[in-house]
């Protein structure tokens, strides 16, 4: 049985603190979420198995009062205690070299994670978050994306076990919104970048600032002219949290709608960075999308949001985060 919603709708979420648990709270975009609920006042239950999130992210909310950091793999049974106004799912690798190291692990958290998550807030009367990508749509034959559009995904390549396990987590969290009349919210992040990147992760801002700083060869997948949208993690943020408190049921894209190449995104890095590293290119990956732009009329509509940190500061701010890891065993390429 349900317990008794900690809420009166959805408008009220604004009314007073609110408690909330974040699955993937040590990780890269959760850390920081969870940092933006604190600092409004709310309460945090962080949820996190460390697959891919590390515990530093979370260092310094050690002794906070309003923060409680349970360890459990979602894709398990599990409940939290007390009442809850908010479920947040941002628990899965999310970058080419976790979820291809992981690949059952990310199935499992986007299909039964994501499921016991839903039963969770159907538990709890919460409203339910789910942080979903760019990737639903694949390697697109629409540009700029726009939420309606279906995709052009591979469901049996190299990244299909993120990709598929996303749009099946969408699917999950529509039935239960029709079906147990879960309040929901679906966001498909595009390339976010910032402070508390893993170093190593294999996304191609990580990749371009930790070869430069280290003097390693940049290397360009392709020929560079492939693009992407790069969004600063503060900007990306305030989107998530302005979703999760207002925002509909229908999917909306959270990202920055300025498009970059490969090359251009080297060569901010290699001026920033003042590296005399060289830029080499190698063969480009099955299934990486030409081009990656969101569309992001609704965010602008629904939330009166859009990114204000330009590429160029925001790589500044995050070569200043990698800076102080330079030597460490976290800028060491992985074995």
């Amino acid at each position: 049985m349900s317990e008794p919603s900690a809420r009166d709708d959805g408008r009220a979420l604004t009314d007073r603190p609110l408690r909330v648990a974040i699955a993937g709270a040590a990780g890269f975009l959760g850390s920081h979420l969870g940092d933006r609920f604190l600092a409004s006042g709310h309460s945090v239950v962080g949820i996190d198995n460390y697959i891919t999130g590390h515990p530093d992210n979370l260092a310094h909310l050690a002794g906070h009062e309003r923060f409680a950091f349970v360890r459990q793999d979602v894709s398990e049974a599990f409940t939290v205690e007390g009442p809850l106004d908010g479920v947040l799912n941002l628990a899965s690798p999310a970058s080419p070299v976790d979820y291809q190291a992981h690949p059952i692990e990310t199935l499992k958290v986007g299909s039964y994670g994501t499921m016991n998550l839903l039963e969770l807030a159907r538990q709890k009367g919460a409203r339910f978050f789910l942080a979903s990508t760019s990737e639903v749509y694949g390697d697109p034959l629409v540009h700029p994306q726009v939420e309606s559009y279906w995709g052009n995904v591979n469901p049996v390549g190299p990244r299909s076990m993120y990709d598929e396990a996303k749009r099946f987590a969408e699917a999950a969290t529509m039935a239960y919104r029709r079906q147990h009349d879960v309040d929901t919210r679906i966001v498909r992040i595009f390339n976010t970048y910032g402070p508390r990147m893993a170093p190593r992760d294999g996304r191609v801002v990580t990749n371009f600032i930790v070869q430069a700083l280290n003097g390693e060869p940049i290397t360009i997948y392709g020929d560079g002219s492939q693009t992407r949208s790069f969004c600063y993690v503060d900007d990306e943020v305030e989107g998530l949290y302005r979703l999760f408190m207002g925002g509909d049921p229908e999917p909306t894209n959270i990202g920055n709608p300025a498009e970059y190449t490969m090359r251009e995104l080297a060569e901010i890095v290699v001026d920033v960075t003042g590296t005399r590293s060289e830029i080499v290119y190698t063969p480009l990956p099955q299934d990486d999308p030409k081009v990656r732009r969101p569309d992001i009329t609704r965010a602008r509509t629904l939330l009166g949001w859009e990114p204000r940190v330009g590429v160029r500061d925001g790589v500044e701010r995050t070569v200043a985060f990698f800076r102080t890891l330079v030597g460490t065993d976290r800028m060491r390429p992985r074995r």
